[in-house]
């Protein structure tokens, strides 16, 4: 299947959208380049409800998940990982609404930084997230007329979660599988083999509707992923073809491999150029004139 994005996408800022029997969806007014029109943040059941992804701290998002829940209980707010547009507001909502935070864990990076490496993501992290309940790969959390089921996905974070509204093929794919655009893979908070070993696990899966963190739908799930899979394996040669025309820098590679990108997403762009070298270290293919990091020279394994 040819990779092909969604972008027509209206928000519907202050209001629930159906989606599914008994979801709905409401989006934030945070858009940005990363985030689209805004972080997603759906609502499962019909008496006592599940909130998946709460957003960032938003006062007017705050305020229209309440109108939603309309007073009815909440018994858990499921967190997919610690990115700013998605955790924060968890906390003013269990004070609301007394429910139980679950996520997989607080946030970490997927590796160790390396010596006189920066973390460029820090801002973007909710390191202060700390979830009621820990939930390991493949827990059942049962409520009122729904079983959700965690699905861990590592990659774009190394604590990112989906979720499986179990008995449905629904999948909840938070920012690891998104219709509108490929999902950020930036070390030290992400790891390129994690996430190609998670979207592997998502294609065998076989759900039928994904629900994202950003945007609409994705209503042919399985060829959508491999297309997915396809797109990163190109960006993979791309950057051997530039390692031997020559370049040795990701800034050089990001200035041709990401000419047509807006230029707002090209420090973006460089720790994705990363995440794709540091696979390629991995596996042998290619070596780095000391531990990888963005400022590093890389040529290939004779």
């Amino acid at each position: 299947m040819a990779l092909k994005f969604e972008t027509g996408f209206d928000p519907a800022y202050g209001q629930a959208v159906s989606v599914a029997p008994d979801i709905q969806r409401i989006t934030a007014r945070n858009p940005s380049p990363f985030t689209f029109h805004g972080t997603n943040s759906y609502i499962v059941g019909r008496d006592t409800l599940a909130v998946i992804d709460p957003g960032p701290d938003n006062e007017a998002h705050l305020q229209t998940l309440l109108d939603v829940i309309a007073g009815r209980p909440v018994s858990h707010i499921f967190v997919s990982h610690t990115h700013r547009d998605h955790s924060p507001l968890a906390a003013r909502l269990k004070e609301r609404t007394g429910a139980a935070v679950v996520a997989e864990g607080p946030h970490r990076p997927a590796r160790p930084l390396h010596i006189g490496e920066t973390n460029a993501l820090d801002a973007s992290a909710d390191t202060a997230f700390v979830p009621d309940i820990a939930l390991p790969d493949d827990k059942v959390v049962d409520g009122d007329g729904w079983s959700i089921r965690t699905v861990l996905t590592p990659g774009h974070t190394a604590n990112h979660a989906t979720f499986a509204l179990d008995g449905t093929g629904i999948l909840f794919s938070a920012d690891h599988v998104m219709a509108w655009a490929t999902s950020i893979v930036a070390p030290p908070d992400g790891a390129m083999a994690d996430y190609m070993a998670s979207l592997d696990r998502l294609i065998e899966r076989g759900d039928r509707l994904l629900l994202p963190g950003h945007g609409g739908p994705v209503t042919a799930p399985r060829g959508f992923m491999r297309g997915l899979k396809t797109h990163r394996k190109m960006r993979e040669r791309a950057i051997l073809e530039r390692i031997r025309a020559g370049d040795r820098s990701i800034a050089d590679m990001v200035k041709t491999i990401y000419r047509d990108t807006d230029p707002r997403l090209h420090g973006a762009a460089g720790l994705s150029v990363l995440a794709h070298i540091e696979h390629l270290i991995a596996r042998g293919i290619v070596e780095s004139d000391g531990a990888p990091t963005i400022h590093n020279l890389v040529t290939l394994v004779v």
